[in-house]
């Protein structure tokens, strides 16, 4: 199981924001964002906002911290991006 995790340098809410992904499958993703006790209502489209805070519990349990760019282009890569407007 592979999970990745960019740096948290996403404003929002007042807070900094991290993205959590899979690039295998939304299950996997799924129950790794379980696992680590992020809330259902964390996943947007292809992925789990995360909050600066909850970064390094995500890191502890074996998300592999990448860029953000990375992280981009092995969704896309993977089949798994759902970009904004374009249907499930």
């Amino acid at each position: 199981m592979t999970v990745f995790i960019d740096p948290p340098t996403w404003p929002g809410h007042g807070r900094m924001w991290s993205h959590l992904v899979s690039d295998v499958s939304y299950e996997e993703l799924h129950a790794f964002a379980a696992g680590i006790g992020a809330p259902a209502r964390a996943f947007e489209r292809d992925h789990y906002d995360l909050p600066s805070h909850r970064y390094d519990d995500a890191v502890r349990a074996g998300a592999v911290e990448i860029g953000s760019k990375e992280l981009v282009r092995r969704l896309t890569d993977a089949g798994l991006r759902r970009p904004k407007g374009r249907p499930a």
